[in-house]
């Protein structure tokens, strides 16, 4: 298949341009048909489908499917139906061009879950996996709703994880911007009136200046350097598994921030096992589709020894404490999950007491840094100050009156 941008017009003689896959001229007039629209000309383009896929759709546009969906599905809507009416409510051109596609590939024999599928940058394999299960189960209009809920709670999740991070990058690139400023700027100002004393300089003295000539000489190092070193390790975690492997690892033990990110990963994982299992996705496909989204190696290597527990025979429970990153309450929960059949209840219940635990985490983190980067601050102005102040007072110390 090509991707066609094509010129069209409706029947109120409204102008429409769009992209749209097809075999060809004519299954491009015809897809256009079914879109209320008649073909005036088109030109195939060097894109092909997955161009489609890799376009951006935000959460919102999912959330916005999913309830849609869920209505239509819940009131006895056909499928098809309720993809064409959400097609042409859409004011989204990339979205309505994918949920055009998904409407050909259902009319030519696939599933709703399978159509889906060819769309992997859009719905996940999470997703895809769920609608495949409310397939079978005839429980459709309750997937929807559940993945309208989870998406719009994996949306809070993210916005916790970035406003774990920005605060400390923030704070940090301003504590860097000022020490560029005092080493680059002020302090030279200052050595030439400190070295016209003619007397012995302390250590931190000569630290002070030191540190500033290597700046000022060497500024190009400690630009690029940094630079340097970030894109290298990051290259490096890219390409070798043992250096992704250490850098996970680091991730979840870097001081009071990693912690945090663990509670984010497990509630995310918590939840999303719960969602499948709720589905009646069997156990170990949870968990083999859990590795898949969750994005630390650590954790996932964890699970997956977990997966090879069960398969062996042993509960889930004990599978879950040999990874040791459950703490003993988890563990107590997914123990009465199993002895009470009410599995997905307790992971839905670990999901929230990790939920709730990480705002708590994140305020308590925020709250820390502050500080922390103030004092780093403080303790630099201060070796400045003292740097420079310190040889002045000593010369008038000696004055003799």
């Amino acid at each position: 298949m090509a991707l066609y941008k094509y010129r069209a017009m409706n029947s109120g003689g409204k102008i429409r341009n769009g992209s749209l896959d097809a075999v060809n001229e004519v299954d491009l007039e015809q897809r256009l048909e079914r879109m209320g629209l008649d073909l005036i000309r088109c030109d195939v383009t060097e894109e092909k489908r997955a161009a489609i896929g890799q376009r951006k759709v935000e959460k919102s546009d999912l959330i916005n499917f999913c309830f849609h969906m869920e209505q239509l599905t819940r009131a006895g809507v056909p499928i098809l139906e309720g993809l064409a009416d959400l097609r042409d409510s859409l004011d989204h051109p990339r979205f309505r061009e994918i949920i055009a596609n998904i409407i050909d590939e259902i009319e030519g024999g696939k599933s709703l879950s399978e159509a889906l599928a060819e769309h992997p940058t859009i719905f996940d394999t999470l997703f895809v996996n769920l609608i495949k299960a409310g397939e079978a189960s005839g429980q459709l209009a309750t997937i929807f709703e559940s993945l309208s809920d989870t998406i719009k709670w994996q949306d809070e999740l993210s916005k916790s994880t970035k406003k774990l991070l920005t605060s400390p990058l923030f704070v940090g690139t301003a504590v860097i911007g000022v020490t560029i400023f005092l080493m680059v700027y002020l302090v030279p100002q200052l050595v030439g009136f400190i070295e016209s004393m003619d007397q012995a300089l302390p250590l931190h003295t000569r630290a002070l200046i030191a540190t500033s000539d290597f700046m000022v000489s060497y500024w190009y190092i400690c630009l690029g350097l940094p630079i340097a070193l970030f894109f290298g390790i990051k290259t490096l975690i890219k390409i070798n598994p043992k250096a992704r492997y250490a850098a996970d690892g680091y991730k979840l033990k870097a001081w009071k921030i990693g912690p945090v990110l663990q509670k984010i990963l497990l509630s995310r994982f918590a939840n999303f096992f719960a969602m499948m299992y709720a589905a009646g996705i069997p156990i170990l496909r949870c968990l083999e589709i859990s590795e898949g989204i969750i994005d630390n190696t650590v954790i996932r290597g964890a699970l997956k020894n977990a997966r090879e527990d069960i398969g062996e025979g042993k509960p889930l429970s004990q599978s879950f404490e040999n990874t040791g990153l459950f703490p003993p309450l988890v563990i107590r929960m997914l123990k009465v999950g199993e002895t009470t059949g009410g599995l997905d209840k307790a992971l839905l219940n670990i999901s929230y007491f990790y939920g709730r635990d990480i705002k708590d985490s994140i305020d308590k983190v925020q709250a820390m840094i502050q500080p922390v980067m103030t004092g780093v601050l403080g303790l630099l102005l201060g070796w400045v100050m003292m740097s420079v102040l310190g040889p002045i007072y000593d010369t008038i110390s000696s004055i003799e009156i």
